[in-house]
């Protein structure tokens, strides 16, 4: 079978890209890095936005990332339905910047960046990013600044009625809006995490649950289930 591919989107003062290359090829992909300034049809089964800090996150995180020429060949990937995209933390705050998942990432409740290891709700379980999950529970890193996660409430009921809420902290570390750390659009082909799932693939990281959501993305385009 033809390995499917995965596109890692770099902007200036990413730092996460080179941990998704890694779990996106441990898990069976065929990873290739795409610079910020690619402006041309997105040909990937499977888009990665990583963590870091573009453009040095000034103004805001994500903030300045949303007018690079890739995010418009990013949002007609989404529109067009070509594949699935997921954001993780600093990915998180630029799809939302961008408008392409709702909300917004503000600083943690306590002004302070936090680097550690949280435990997460697998709330749903029936998206393409968390189908192969069988905990109830896993657990993953998070290093950020600004990923207190806020909207008005009736987004945010939407987004527990819809089941869009994709994970919540069990210990809310940051103040994020219904514990919330990662949710899923509407149409079900992105999502957006605070936590770091590329950082804990293999165990002698951690546990190796991260390596979950990289299976079950594979799994869902390779079976469409």
């Amino acid at each position: 079978m033809k390995k499917l591919k995965a596109g890692v989107i770099v902007f200036p003062g990413s730092n996460c890209d080179k941990d998704a290359y890694f779990a996106l090829e441990k898990s069976g992909f065929n990873a290739e890095y795409i610079w910020h300034d690619f402006e041309k049809t997105l040909d990937y089964d499977f888009l990665f936005i990583p963590g870091g800090f573009s453009y040095g996150d000034y103004l805001r995180a994500g903030a300045l990332a949303k007018f690079s020429p890739v995010m418009k060949s990013v949002e007609k990937y989404i529109i067009n339905e070509r594949g699935l995209v997921m954001g993780i933390c600093n990915g998180f705050q630029i799809l939302s910047e961008s408008g392409l998942l709702p909300g917004a990432l503000a600083k943690n409740k306590h002004h302070k960046f936090i680097c550690k290891n949280v435990e997460l709700d697998v709330i749903n379980k029936k998206s393409p990013f968390t189908s192969g999950i069988s905990k109830e529970k896993i657990i993953l890193p998070i290093a950020h600044m600004e990923g207190n996660y806020m909207d008005d409430y009736e987004n945010i009921n939407k987004l527990e009625s819809k089941n869009l809420i994709s994970f919540k902290y069990t210990d809310n570390p940051n103040g994020s809006m219904n514990n919330i750390a990662g949710i899923i659009n509407e149409k079900g082909n992105v999502m957006g995490m605070m936590p770091h799932p590329e950082r804990n693939t293999v165990k002698l990281l951690g546990n190796g649950d991260g390596a979950y959501i990289f299976l079950s993305i594979r799994r869902h385009l390779e079976n469409g289930n």
